[in-house]
């Protein structure tokens, strides 16, 4: 559903909000997030310009969030590297169609505006501490079986 840049740039988030703070490199956010170090580097410039993280160079340089975890909505994250798509006119360009969407393309519009609101809602510190273990663990995820 959403570009593997994205994903990326939600992973490199929730990694620094683990951290309180704390500079990390870019060699290192990448290691942890399996995200390719060159591209994580465009990721976290753009999360950069959004406000998002905040990096400082040098010997001891690092990036960190620039803001509060409780602060952060995943919407934020999306937003500054993707923009989610909304249909607000007619994408095959009908001209009676408009700003009044056909049946199909209203449907997949609502979608999105379920998924936009879920991630509007949705905060970096929530995605960390919602499960009592680390959101980017290296282990599978346990199931009951089913």
């Amino acid at each position: 559903m959403f570009s593997q840049t994205a994903e990326y740039a939600m992973r490199a988030v929730v990694y620094l909000a683990e951290f309180d703070g704390k500079l990390h490199v870019t060699q290192d956010i990448a290691a942890a997030t399996k995200v390719p170090a060159g591209y994580l580097a465009k990721v976290l410039q753009a999360l950069s310009r959004a406000g998002l993280v905040s990096g400082s160079r040098g010997l001891h340089g690092g990036f960190r969030l620039a803001r509060d975890p409780g602060k952060i909505t995943l919407f934020d994250v999306l937003n500054a590297v993707e923009p989610l798509p909304r249909i607000e006119r007619c994408p095959l360009g009908l001209v009676g169609h408009g700003a009044h969407l056909c049946p199909l393309h209203r449907r997949i519009d609502d979608a999105m505006a379920i998924v936009e609101k879920a991630y509007r809602e949705t905060t970096v510190k929530e995605v960390v501490s919602s499960t009592g273990r680390k959101p980017l663990c290296p282990f599978p995820i346990e199931t009951d079986g089913a």
